[in-house]
């Protein structure tokens, strides 16, 4: 196919398609309205503490399929680490309890009939709520499948609460039935855990503007599509603040942008087109130490650990920074950040004492924290319904991006897929 391919936004889904989609015929051009590449998953120069940081965590699981392709695209596939296992450290604050999920490496899941592998407290008997996620319908929440009992409350709570950043009384149990079908329910070969060695631009981002350079495929940042007309059925221009982008009979475009963005540029352009209207929001904080903590036991094997009755969700460890999670963070929203923050601090000290040769200072040396005040859809079975797939009435046309619907929540699995999807709608690639 000849013609020009316009991608706009690099985040996850802008940097997937283009990934997908070259060399397979067309021009590519990506459009980045900012001045960095990565979305939501980059790496920044923090003046505040001094050292690079990452805007979020995210870990990986082996099953996400998509996401390890695009690594091994990109030549990226080295820059990850991770227990080599399927390994989860968690502490229970609440209840003093430590623990580390040590998941059956096939389908048949030996780990449960073994006390050391499995979360503490559980009964066999509670494993159904799986079977009711997996089969759960649209209108379900999770709470609605979830058998009381520990192997709710230790592991499929904040793993609901991780993949959906969504609390469980809203969140949908078909969204996370999906992401179950695709990972827990596979055994632990599909469940091995994997974070970025470095940073995340280092794994996502770097190497994928060098691989998309290297295939001729055109990166403007700084780029901001402003507008876009439409006649018979086309897109035929894309608006900038520089200049008009007349296209021809050949050019497509996938619109990977976040869900206002893409409503703002298509009003009045397409009928029917739906996305979320709601969002969640997710905090992350990053304190940094004078000297490196050196972890022992299954914290020093993964370099993660789980957190549950506290605030702190995640606590990674890497070189002297220390960097929490907290997801479905809309509930946190009023609160006085520097209190949080030393609450926080506090829990981190508590789940990490027992594990560290030494324990921590009463206070950081410095801290940084990240609000991404939108970071994804919430992932209600009523927003889930606003999703609309990558196929647009207007033939040149196709979305992108996490809030799209992928079949998953806004994950980085669910946000490169849809890009993918988007260059097979527009017929530049066929799935394989």
């Amino acid at each position: 196919m000849t013609g020009t391919l316009h991608i706009i936004g690099a985040g996850m889904a802008g940097l997937a398609a283009a990934v997908e989609a070259a060399g397979s015929g067309p021009r590519i051009i990506v459009h980045e309205a900012g001045r960095a590449c990565g979305g939501r998953a980059r790496s920044y120069m923090d003046r505040q503490l001094g050292c690079r940081i990452d805007n979020g965590n995210h870990l990986l699981l082996s099953a996400n399929k998509t996401v390890f392709r695009y690594l091994g695209l990109t030549g990226a596939l080295d820059t990850l680490t991770g227990p080599h296992a399927p390994l989860f450290p968690f502490v229970d604050l609440a209840e003093d309890a430590r623990w580390t999920l040590n998941l059956s490496r096939g389908r048949m899941p030996w780990w449960v009939f073994q006390p050391h592998r499995r979360v503490p407290d559980m009964r066999l008997p509670d494993l159904r709520s799986l079977y009711r996620l997996m089969n759960a319908g649209e209108n379900e929440t999770v709470a609605d499948c979830l058998l009381p009992g520990a192997f709710a409350r230790r592991l499929l709570e904040p793993f609901a609460i991780s993949a959906l950043n969504t609390l469980t009384d809203t969140g949908s149990a078909a969204l996370l039935g999906a992401v179950i079908r695709e990972s827990l329910s596979l055994g632990g070969t599909a469940c091995m855990p994997w974070f970025a060695k470095v940073g995340l631009s280092e794994t996502l981002v770097d190497p994928a503007l060098k691989h998309l350079q290297d295939m001729n495929v055109e990166v403007r940042t700084q780029s901001r599509i402003t507008g876009v007309e439409e006649a018979r059925g086309r897109i035929t221009t894309l608006h900038t603040p520089e200049e008009d982008i007349t296209l021809g009979p050949d050019d497509s475009i996938i619109m990977a942008v976040p869900a206002p963005v893409a409503q703002s540029l298509l009003a009045n352009k397409i009928a029917g087109i739906t996305a979320p209207t709601e969002f969640e929001s997710i905090l992350n904080l990053h304190f940094k130490l004078d000297e490196r903590p050196i972890p022992q036991g299954s914290f020093a094997q993964c370099g993660f650990m789980g957190v549950i009755g506290g605030v702190t969700e995640w606590v990674f460890l890497r070189e002297n920074i220390l960097s929490v999670t907290v997801s479905a963070a809309n509930r946190y929203a009023d609160q006085n950040q520097d209190d949080l923050a030393r609450t926080i601090w506090q829990e981190v000290c508590q789940a990490c004492d027992a594990v560290l040769e030494q324990p921590l200072p009463a206070t950081p040396a410095a801290q940084r924290v990240v609000w991404e005040k939108r970071a994804t859809f919430a992932a209600t079975p009523e927003q889930n319904r606003l999703r609309c797939g990558p196929a647009t009435p207007l033939v040149n046309l196709a979305l992108a991006g996490d809030w799209t619907n992928t079949g998953l929540p806004a994950t980085l699995e669910g946000a490169m897929r849809s890009g993918v999807q988007a260059v097979h709608t527009l017929g530049l690639k066929h799935p394989r």
